[in-house]
């Protein structure tokens, strides 16, 4: 039996802490979907199509682990693609409350998925996509918050902004 687990969220931009959990998840799952979720509702940094890069090129190194793009409700995409397990990142204890939540919902929605949780590495326990956005938007030094191929995609997006301004 393959067990396949899902890793999702917005991964805008994706930090070293996503990184850390993916690697993990990687080594507990015989695969490992990286799931970028799409919310048209959201004005994001980085496109789908930046983030979708981004991921792709850090998790190259990882032969288990694939990047998509979905949207929708989370559980309903799990179970389309067979999968038994979503995995989530906890920073700190702000990060349980709304995961416990979020967990629970899923699990109403189909107990045939569960939630398993994975503490960030603590030197990454500050991490947050946010702070990242707002160091890089503010002409801050973010290279070492994020995996070098998001660096790269960060550094070109921001350069564009740039260029328009």
């Amino acid at each position: 039996m393959n067990r396949l687990a899902i890793y999702p969220g917005s991964f805008d931009p994706p930090t070293l802490g996503h990184l850390d959990v993916i690697e993990r998840a990687s080594k507990l799952f015989d695969d490992l979907i990286v799931a970028v979720g799409v919310n048209s509702s959201k004005n994001p940094m980085l496109s789908s199509d930046e983030r979708m890069e981004a991921l792709c090129n850090s998790v190259r190194h990882l032969a288990n682990v694939r990047v998509e793009q979905f949207s929708g409700l989370l559980v309903h995409y799990a179970l389309d693609k067979g999968a038994k397990s979503i995995v989530r990142g906890l920073r700190a204890t702000a990060d349980f409350e709304y995961e416990f939540q979020m967990a629970m919902i899923n699990r109403r929605l189909s107990d045939d998925v569960d939630t398993v949780f994975l503490m960030t590495k603590w030197e990454h326990s500050y991490l947050s996509s946010s702070i990242v956005r707002e160091v890089a938007v503010l002409g801050g030094d973010y290279a070492g918050l994020v995996p070098q191929a998001v660096n790269v995609v960060m550094q070109r997006v921001l350069s564009a902004r740039q260029d328009r301004s």
